[in-house]
C-alpha cells in the first residue's frame, strides 16, 4: 500500500492490521461457502443463473482473501500460512435441504454481504491511498452482486411460499452475523478515526452501520418476502437498550 501523507499512529496500523487479517480469514470461508451453496443449489435443481452467481462469488472471495492478506502484511500482520478451517454450516438442524439452502443464502448474502456493502461504500469516500481505495470500489462492487444472489433466491422461495419459517430464526441467524461486542463498550483506540483511512470503520460507527441497514435495507426486504421481522426487531431494540 502505497501512503501518501502521514504514516498512521502504531495503535491505528496494529488495530487494521489485525483487522485485515480477519477479513482473509472471513473471505476464504465465504469462498468455501459459497462453493458449497453453488453445489447444493445445483442438487436441487434451482435456477443456473443462481448456481453461476455462487461460483462466480467464491471466486471473487478468494480474490478479495489475497488483497486482504496483502494489506494485512503492509500493516505488519501476516496471514497464517495454512489454510483456515472450513467454515460451519449456520442453518438449525431440523430444517429440509431446500429452507437450509434458503436460511443459508439469506445469512450469508440477504445480512452480511448487504451489511458488507454499506461498510464498503462508507470507507471508500474517506479512503486517501489510491491502492487502498481500488481494493474497497472492487470489494464493494463485488458484493453487491453476492447480495443478489441472496435476494434472488429469497424471492424465488417467497412464489413458492417458503419463507415464513425464517422469521423466528432471524434473531440467532443475526446475532452469529456481529461480533460479539457489537453492542459493548470498547476501548477507546477502536473508536479512533484513523482508522478510516487505513479502511476499518470505528466501532461505535460500525455498530450504527449495522442498525441502519438492518432498519433501512434488510427488515423491508425480509417483510418484502413474507417473513416476519417482529422477533428480529425486538432482537435489535433489546441490544440497542443497552
Amino acid at each position: 500500500m502505497s501512503r501518501p501523507g502521514a504514516r498512521p499512529a502504531g495503535n491505528v496500523r496494529a488495530l487494521a492490521a489485525s483487522a485485515w487479517a480477519f477479513r482473509w480469514k472471513v473471505e476464504r470461508e465465504a469462498e468455501v461457502r459459497f462453493e458449497t451453496l453453488a453445489e447444493r443449489l445445483e442438487a436441487l435443481d434451482e435456477p443456473p443463473h443462481l448456481v453461476d452467481l455462487a461460483r462466480r462469488a467464491a471466486a471473487d472471495e478468494r480474490r478479495h482473501a489475497t488483497h486482504c492478506a496483502r494489506l494485512a502484511a503492509e500493516l505488519g500482520q501476516r496471514v497464517p500460512a495454512r489454510e483456515p478451517p472450513p467454515p460451519p454450516a449456520v442453518a438449525p438442524s431440523g430444517l429440509v435441504e431446500q429452507d437450509a439452502v434458503t436460511y443459508e443464502l439469506v445469512a450469508a448474502c440477504c445480512v452480511a454481504e448487504s451489511v458488507s456493502v454499506a461498510v464498503l461504500t462508507t470507507l471508500l469516500p474517506v479512503a486517501r491511498d489510491p491502492s487502498l481505495h481500488e481494493v474497497l470500489r472492487e470489494l464493494a462492487a463485488d458484493e453487491v452482486a453476492h447480495a443478489r444472489l441472496g435476494w434472488a433466491h429469497l424471492a424465488i422461495a417467497a412464489a413458492r411460499r417458503r419463507t415464513a419459517f425464517l422469521g423466528p430464526l432471524l434473531p440467532a441467524m443475526l446475532q452469529g452475523s456481529i461480533d460479539d461486542d457489537l453492542f459493548h463498550p470498547v476501548e477507546p483506540d477502536r473508536e479512533d478515526e484513523a482508522l478510516l483511512a487505513v479502511g476499518v470503520l470505528p466501532h461505535a460507527t460500525k455498530r450504527d452501520l449495522f442498525v441502519r441497514v438492518l432498519d433501512e435495507v434488510i427488515f423491508p426486504g425480509l417483510e418484502g418476502a413474507g417473513v416476519d421481522t417482529a422477533a428480529a426487531r425486538e432482537w435489535l431494540a433489546a441490544r440497542a437498550r443497552r
